[in-house]
C-alpha cells in the first residue's frame, strides 16, 4: 500500500490532504479519517503513521482551546477533572500501540477506521442533544465523589483509546459531557473537550517522540497544511455546506475502511 511516487509528489499529496483535513475540521471534524490512511498509503509503517498524525494534530488542538478561551474561563474544575485521567490514559494508549507492533496494528486499521466513522455519524445527534440540554438550562456541575469518579474513569478509557488511535475520541467526550449534564452550551462543551484532547494528544505525542516513532518532515508538513487549511480552506468547506462535508467524510471513511480491509496483511 504505497503511492510508489517520488518524494516531492508524496509530500505534495500529504500537504494537500492535511490542508483539506484542516478545512474539514473547522466545520465538521473527522479530518483524521483522511490524514492517517494517507500516511499509511504513502508507505509509512502504521505505527509511525499514527504517531506522525498525532504530533501533527497538537498545534491545531492547542489553537482550538485558545479559540474557546472565553467559553471555558470558568470551567477550571471540569477541565482539571478530565485532565488527570487524560494524561495517564493518553500515555498508556500510546505505549500500548507502540508495543503492539506494526503487523498487529495494521490488522486493526480497518476496524479502527470503521469505528471512527461510526462515531462521526452519531456526532450530529449528540451535538444536538448537548445544545438542547444547554438551551434548557440543564447544566449541573458534577458533584459527589461517586459521580466525579465515574466521569474520571470514563475519561481514562477514552484517553487510552485516544493515545492508541484517537479518531473519534472527541465525540465520546462530548457525549459524556452532555449525558453527565455539566455543559451549559455546545461552545463550553467543545472547549472543555478540546482542552482534554490537548492533554491526550500532547502526552501521546511526547511518548511517540521519546519512542522515536515520528516522521518529523511529514509531521511538520502536515501541521502547516492543517493550519493553513483551517484558515484558508474553511471558507470553501462552509460554502459546500456542513451536511455535504459530513456525507463526504462518511463515504470516504467507509471506502478507506473497505480498501484497508481488502489490503491488510
Amino acid at each position: 500500500m504505497s503511492f510508489g511516487q517520488p518524494e516531492l509528489f508524496r509530500s505534495a499529496i500529504l500537504f494537500a490532504v492535511a490542508f483539506g483535513a484542516g478545512a474539514i475540521n473547522s466545520v465538521a471534524g473527522g479530518g483524521t479519517l483522511l490524514t492517517f490512511p494517507t500516511l499509511v498509503l504513502a508507505g509509512i509503517s502504521p505505527i509511525v503513521a499514527n504517531a506522525t498524525n498525532t504530533v501533527a494534530l497538537v498545534p491545531g488542538s492547542a489553537s482550538s482551546v485558545w479559540g474557546y478561551r472565553e467559553d471555558i474561563h470558568d470551567s477550571r474544575g471540569e477541565m482539571a477533572l478530565l485532565a488527570v485521567p487524560s494524561l495517564f490514559g493518553g500515555v498508556i494508549g500510546a505505549l500500548w500501540v507502540v508495543h503492539t507492533g506494526d503487523k498487529e496494528f495494521a490488522k486493526l486499521i480497518p476496524w479502527l477506521i470503521f469505528g471512527a466513522t461510526a462515531l462521526f455519524i452519531i456526532q450530529e445527534p449528540i451535538t444536538r442533544y448537548v445544545r438542547r440540554s444547554g438551551a434548557e438550562g440543564a447544566d449541573q456541575p458534577p458533584s459527589g465523589i461517586g459521580r466525579r469518579l465515574g466521569i474520571a474513569v470514563f475519561q481514562f478509557f477514552v484517553a487510552i483509546y485516544g493515545g492508541f488511535f484517537g479518531a473519534g475520541m472527541g465525540i465520546m467526550m462530548l457525549a459524556a459531557l452532555g449525558l453527565m449534564g455539566f455543559a451549559r452550551n455546545i461552545h463550553r462543551a467543545n472547549g472543555i473537550k478540546n482542552a482534554a484532547a490537548v492533554c491526550i494528544n500532547g502526552v501521546a505525542a511526547i511518548t511517540f517522540i521519546v519512542e522515536k516513532r515520528v516522521n518529523w518532515p511529514y509531521a511538520g508538513l502536515m501541521a502547516v497544511g492543517a493550519i493553513v487549511g483551517g484558515y484558508g480552506g474553511a471558507g470553501i468547506a462552509r460554502k459546500i455546506g456542513q451536511a455535504t462535508v459530513r456525507k463526504l467524510i462518511v463515504v470516504i471513511g467507509v471506502g478507506i475502511g473497505i480498501f484497508m480491509l481488502l489490503h491488510r496483511p
